[in-house]
């Protein structure tokens, strides 16, 4: 056993009550035996699998072989969180899918030697390495499945939750040709960690840019140079374990490694989720998210729901399996392309029909234009999008199918306008043959975003007593708002460059966008009706770097915006009144200071982050 395993035995009762089901732990399904040949027996729904293959991280390997299966089918590898094992997995309702979709499962399963509570090594290089520890064992397990049964191997997918959803983050870095797709779930980015007490920092949210992110990535296979595998995320909003911080750091590292923005290209609402979607330029979905609202650290599944088609549930309560009316192995699979291809209960296979029916070919367009599209399928059509030279620009949900686009986004002259319809079961159609002349000669102008991120060289926070005499700037690296452990009330101030905005731009929004780094109590209840304000300074409020003399200083437009209590992890944007509006500089700086209304009765306070993650979006027109 290396060093490093015995090391991490011994801090794993500590790592533990930190991390919970991220951390170490749980109970093996059944013990390990060597040898060369493949040897089997069965463990309650699973059969373990020994002599797989070296095994250098030493796990344990369980399959599930559905009845009947046909020839090259798809094989999903899934990966339980801390305190759990195989078995405990099933409950998320793998199993019952492989059995109603006909693809192979694989359960790894850590044992008591290597981690004290089950966790997957997701923290160690050791282990998260390509060709090394339990990143190669997965991979051998992955190879004596193709070598028993008859795979296709361009359908071998991964799943996994919070440690396994890090361990999976990692598989799909450092194997990228063998997984096709994978699912984070609780997890975060590949390499957010590299050691046991970084475990920690990572696990409350670790902000890097997606450039950063993406580069780790890459690392795992450097040299690789086929395509990537797209990724689905899943995280709980209320989740204290591995904070939903996490599932938006995995999102910007996927999206950079595909090569795609941040922006999702679909924002639809699922069972009462926000899903939101990235594309790559031909429409294909590379990377989703999945925003549990009000969910702590857990799988997502519904008690009610069955597969299509079929009379088989999707899992069962257990721990860490939590019931709200959506089932993510559904979700999972379809976003895998498993769900259309089952002979029990026989798969959606037929794609629906789509046309866009206004305004017609050879039209010629300005200004808003409504698109109406026709579309229908067997089975129901799940949603429509529209595209504008091949680019999804919108999506509707609900028929009659009429999307907006604003023709003013694109050049005048010649483009083409199309649809793509997808239904239920993740078959698609796309009619892209409607061609029209934008001409907005003499239309005004559609108003034109841009996102400024501060200054961090220029922003800072100030601590005062509560008549604001004795201003000194703070030292920590985040920036504090409220009243602190030294009875000293903070204000908060970022700097921005927005210089660029063009000489006579109409601002017609404005907003600010701020990160809940950490915090403690409520720094909105006290006094009754507290909130937390923006002031605006057309300039700067002194010099351009924070000093004492700004937590007075006069600003051109007060409280223009009040940002509500929201927690740590999360994001918050407030709009801006008229007044905040008409004093953000188009010749230079622009500086705002954030300060509770009222003066806290007791400690209670927060930090917020600057540069990337403090982040001043403005409307015009030019």
């Amino acid at each position: 056993m290396s060093s490093w395993r015995s090391r991490l035995s011994s801090t794993c009762f500590t790592f533990t009550v930190a991390l919970g089901a991220a951390g170490c732990g749980g109970t093996d399904v059944g013990p390990s035996a060597p040898g060369d040949a493949v040897l089997e027996r069965s463990e309650q729904a699973l059969t373990q699998v020994t002599g797989f293959g070296s095994n250098p991280g030493n796990l344990l390997m369980f399959r599930h072989v559905p009845a009947n299966m046909p020839a090259n089918a798809p094989l999903v590898v899934v990966l339980h969180g801390c305190t759990q094992n195989a078995t405990g997995m099933e409950l998320g309702g793998w199993t019952a899918a492989a059995n109603v979709y006909k693809f192979y499962a694989v359960y790894p399963q850590q044992q008591g030697a290597n981690s004290g509570t089950s966790c997957f090594n997701w923290y160690e290089i050791a282990d998260t390495t390509r060709d090394a520890g339990e990143a190669l064992s997965i991979k051998q397990m992955v190879d004596a499945m193709k070598a028993t049964y008859s795979i296709d191997a361009s359908r071998v997918y991964v799943t996994g939750f919070s440690a396994g959803g890090y361990m999976a983050s990692s598989l799909l870095a450092v194997y990228p040709d063998v997984f096709s797709a994978g699912a984070i779930n609780a997890g975060g980015p590949h390499r957010c960690s590299t050691s046991v007490n970084a475990a920690f920092t990572c696990m409350s949210g670790l902000d890097k840019t997606p450039a950063a992110w993406g580069d780790l990535a890459r690392s795992g296979h450097p040299s690789h140079a086929g395509p990537r595998p797209p990724v689905s995320i899943w995280y709980g909003t209320s989740d204290f374990t591995v904070r939903p911080m996490n599932g938006t750091e995995a999102m910007e590292q996927w999206t950079n490694v595909h090569g795609i923005d941040q922006t999702p290209d679909t924002t639809e609402t699922v069972g009462g989720f926000p899903h939101k979607v990235y594309r790559d330029g031909a429409g294909r979905a590379l990377v989703e998210t999945w925003e549990l609202t009000g969910m702590g650290h857990a799988v997502a599944f519904d008690a009610q729901f069955n597969f299509p088609g079929s009379t088989t549930a999707c899992g069962s309560v257990g721990a860490y399996v939590t019931d709200v009316n959506l089932c993510s192995v559904y979700h999972q699979a379809k976003f895998f392309g498993l769900t259309g291809g089952g002979s029990e209960p026989g798969g959606d296979t037929t794609p629906p029909t789509v046309n866009v029916t206004s305004p017609a070919s050879g039209a010629t367009v300005s200004g808003t234009v409504t698109v109406t599209v026709s579309a229908t399928d067997a089975v129901g059509v799940a949603r429509v999008e529209l595209l504008v030279d091949g680019t999804p620009v919108a999506t509707d949900t609900v028929a009659p199918y009429e999307l907006a686009w604003d023709s003013r986004t694109v050049a005048n002259g010649a483009h083409t306008l199309g649809a793509r319809a997808y239904d239920a079961a993740g078959n698609a159609a796309t009619d892209n043959d409607t061609s029209v002349t934008v001409d907005n000669a003499g239309v005004p102008p559609a108003p034109v975003t841009v996102s400024f991120t501060s200054i961090a060289a220029e922003d800072g926070y100030l601590k005062a007593n509560a008549d604001g005499s004795g201003a000194v700037l703070g030292t920590l690296t985040n920036l504090a708002l409220g009243r602190g452990t030294d009875g000293k009330y903070n204000r908060s101030f970022l700097s921005f460059d927005t210089s660029a905005l063009p000489d006579g731009a109409t601002v017609t929004r404005a907003f600010l966008t701020v990160s809940y780094s950490s915090g403690s109590g409520d720094p909105w209840s006290t006094p009754s009706g507290n909130t937390l304000v923006i002031d605006v300074k057309s300039g700067t409020f002194n010099a351009a770097s924070t000093e004492g003399a700004d937590w007075a200083a006069a600003a051109d437009a007060s409280a223009v915006a009040g940002i509500e209590r929201f927690t740590s992890g999360a994001r918050a944007s407030a709009d801006f009144s008229g007044a905040g509006l008409g004093a953000i500089n188009v010749a230079g700086r622009t500086q705002l200071r954030l300060r509770f209304s009222q003066e806290q009765t007791a400690t209670q306070y927060l930090f917020v982050r600057d540069s990337a993650n403090a982040v001043l979006t403005v409307v015009y027109t030019p």
